[in-house]
């Protein structure tokens, strides 16, 4: 078994970069994803190719949309020269850096990440706007005069302005003003001004002298020279002075000039559609770093304390797919009756295509597997353990409707000398490799990397390949509402599908073994078993319409993206809001009187000027406002992500609720600013009496916001897996 050369953290960004689809994909059913995997670090070439000269990049003028930038087939991100290798460590994104989200984003998209520098920060907006760049994409401050000239982003953070001098700095003589070393352009210098957006600043206009470096200069030439005392003072935001200052110990923080400064990147005012597509990719990065975050190896006590089990699966149809918004799959129907006998939330967590499964449980990014896995050898030497077998299948021989010889019982003739196409990281490959060494005329093994058993059966039934491979069960699912394939034969063998843990699991390992062994073949799992593989017209609607595009989430997603831009929200999270509100019914009305797709109450539009609330553009534009009525109330130091948590959990119980959970939770020794594990457990609390009579706002039912959060972040994850599943399967093979 190959073993990775790269330790966990590193593991952590290959993660995040697979699911933007950077790199090569992996199998997504079945047998797939073996322990031993190709170059796991990804994206490093090699050989001749890694000597080759790179082409000079020439620049042009281009001041279109994303549908332009397109054509070019580059997206050119600007810079500062000086700070392009600097690593700015960002909340929820460990070890990333701005630079790789932002190349990441440009391959998101289809298009080649180019670097264009500038000489200082005070020409980086000129550039954009004329067209030599388009995006801006670093470490800038978000300012009303900026915001004049260029379009942003939501915010990415928000960052104290800091003080930076040496520690044994004597204090300006009163009526002296400190000399400050900025860039060119900085932003900080409109606060040291006393600009009118900093009522600090203001008061203090006067106490600095701006000394502007012309010269390109990155953070440690600023810090550098104040530590040797070039310059007597300078200012840094504190994402970075949090992660440079340990290195500089002759420097302190003298003073906070501004705690509220957003950071955003910036596009120009002409390119709507690529700030919406920015936003939507942030706000899914965000999310999914915080869900695929290392976490302590646990067993059975650790995960019930916890009270959520995190399983690592896949997106198709016999684990995990999601149907008109409801979340669904043989894996996910057993796994949540478990959970729910055990007392514990369910948190599915699907990793990129071509991430090993194996490596991720090791990781932490999981407590077990549940995604159709075959049970091999290689993965027990991974450091596996399987649960008792919960099926047994085989692997079948597929072909399009028009070939003849179904049920052929000498398939190593029928293959001899046919071409094969499989994903390479499945077993599926290994035994046609096996079978290959025993012919004359040996098959040839088509690799196609990133596909999965649905899109190879497609691809069959269409005639692209002659031929392919896939488990018995995931077959049966592929009948239930489809008849232009036929199944030539099996290879030899059967194989076992169970869940997985790590070798280190005893106690979990011993639960799931109990929860399987009670309801195999009992009448929940043959109705479950049968409900997937056996019921066609029960389960037909379901398969043949389950979601495999993001493009189409609702019938209302034209609207929804409207108003979501406006407020820089991705649109699909307000879809997964608006399926947890109404189930997409316009005339949904609850018993409190909330009314329409996203359940507003009437005194909450008329405060905002809207009334008919079943009119749905009425009814979503009243929703989206108040969303971002409710961020506004938060303290500005949260993160990305758990301010759209904190939001959702507000929409739902209001914000006094939220606000009693925050102090209860700080009480209790809990982080007041992170919902999950924390805030949530303190919600959970607000309905007993011994807590909600001391609170502001009194009783709250607690487990509804709870609920109400964790479903909405499920169902948007489960749209970000379908879109990453969609552009893998779109590339070129």
């Amino acid at each position: 078994m190959k073993k990775a050369e790269s330790p966990v953290y590193l593991l952590l960004l290959v993660l995040l970069l697979a699911l933007g689809g950077c790199g090569k994909g992996g199998g997504n059913d079945g047998a797939e994803n073996k322990a031993e995997k190709p170059n796991l670090q990804g994206g490093v070439s090699t050989g001749a190719a890694a000597e080759a000269e790179p082409v000079a990049f020439k620049n042009y003028i281009e001041k279109g949309d994303l549908a332009d930038i397109r054509k070019r087939g580059t997206l050119r991100l600007l810079a500062p020269v000086g700070i392009s290798e600097e690593s700015l460590p960002r909340d929820g994104l460990p070890g990333s850096t701005w630079r790789e989200l932002a190349e990441k984003f440009a391959r998101s998209r289809g298009l080649q990440p180019q670097w264009v520098y500038v000489q200082s920060f005070a020409d980086l907006i000129p550039a954009l706007r004329e067209g030599r760049g388009d995006i801006i994409a670093i470490n800038f401050t978000r300012t009303k005069q900026r915001a004049e000239q260029v379009a942003f982003t939501r915010p990415l953070q928000y960052v104290r302005e800091l003080l930076v001098t040496r520690t044994d700095a004597q204090r300006a003589e009163s009526g002296q003003p400190v000399q400050v070393a900025l860039r060119r352009g900085s932003a900080f210098a409109h606060a040291l001004a006393g600009g009118s957006e900093n009522a600090v600043a203001t008061e203090q206009a006067g106490r600095f002298e701006i000394r502007y470096l012309d010269e390109p200069a990155d953070y440690d030439s600023l810090l550098g020279g104040v530590a040797s005392g070039k310059y007597p003072a300078t200012v840094v935001d504190s994402n970075l002075a949090d992660a440079l200052l340990p290195f500089y110990p002759e420097l302190a923080v003298s003073e906070t000039l501004n705690s509220k400064r957003a950071i955003a990147w910036a596009v120009r005012k002409q390119a709507p559609v690529l700030v919406q597509s920015l936003n939507e990719f942030l706000t899914g990065e965000h999310l999914i770093a915080e869900q695929m975050q290392e976490r302590p190896l646990r067993d059975w006590a650790q995960i019930k304390e916890s009270r959520t089990l995190r399983v690592l699966t896949r997106n198709h149809p016999a684990s995990y797919f999601m149907w008109k918004g409801e979340l669904m799959g043989f894996d996910y129907d057993l796994l949540r009756k478990f959970a729910e006998e055990q007392g514990l939330r369910l948190s599915m967590v699907v990793p990129g295509p071509d991430v090993d499964l194996g490596e991720a449980l090791n990781a932490g990014l999981g407590d077990m597997i549940a995604a159709s896995l075959t049970v091999t050898e290689a993965r027990r030497e991974q450091g596996l353990s399987f649960t008792r077998p919960y099926m047994e299948v085989q692997e079948q021989v597929i072909a399009a409707k028009a070939v003849n010889g179904a049920d052929n019982t000498d398939i190593a003739g029928m293959l001899t000398g046919a071409k094969v196409a499989v994903n390479p990281l499945t077993s599926y490959y290994d035994n046609l490799d096996q079978l290959a060494l025993q012919q004359n005329q040996p098959l040839e093994i088509v690799a196609v990397e990133g596909a999965t058993t649905e899109y190879l059966i497609e691809a069959v039934a269409n005639g692209e390949y002659p031929f392919t491979v896939a488990d018995s069960h995931l077959v049966a699912i592929e009948r239930t509402y489809r008849d232009d394939f036929t199944v030539i034969g099996n290879l030899a063998g059967k194989q076992q599908i169970a869940w997985a843990v790590r070798n280190q699991q005893p106690d979990l390992l011993k639960k799931l073994n109990g929860f399987l062994n009670a309801k195999y073949r009992g009448l929940f799992f043959n109705v479950t078993y049968n409900k997937y593989f056996k019921e066609s017209k029960r389960i037909e609607a379901p398969l043949q319409e389950r979601l495999r595009s993001a493009s189409k989430l609702s019938p209302y997603d034209p609207i929804v993206k409207e108003y979501a831009a406006k407020m820089n929200r991705d649109w699909r999270m307000i879809v997964a809001q608006m399926y947890q509100e109404s189930r997409f019914d316009p005339k949904a009305r609850s018993f409190a009187g909330a009314r329409g797709l996203m359940q507003v109450l009437p005194r909450t539009a008329r405060q905002m000027g809207i009334t008919d609330l079943y009119q749905p553009e009425n009814n979503i534009r009243a929703g989206i406002s108040y969303l971002q009525w409710l961020e506004d109330r938060f303290p500005k130091r949260l993160e990305f992500d758990e301010r759209i948590y904190f939001t959702l959990a507000a929409y739902n119980a209001g914000h006094g609720h939220v606000r009693d959970a925050r102090k209860l939770a700080q009480s209790l020794g809990k982080d007041p600013d992170r919902w999950f594990g924390n805030v949530e457990e303190a919600m959970l609390l607000l309905s007993k009496p011994e807590y909600y009579r001391k609170a502001r706002f009194g009783y709250v039912r607690g487990r509804e916001p709870v609920n109400y959060v964790r479903e909405i972040r499920n169902r948007y994850l489960g749209y970000l897996s379908v879109a990453r599943k969609e552009r893998l399967e779109n590339q070129p093979q």
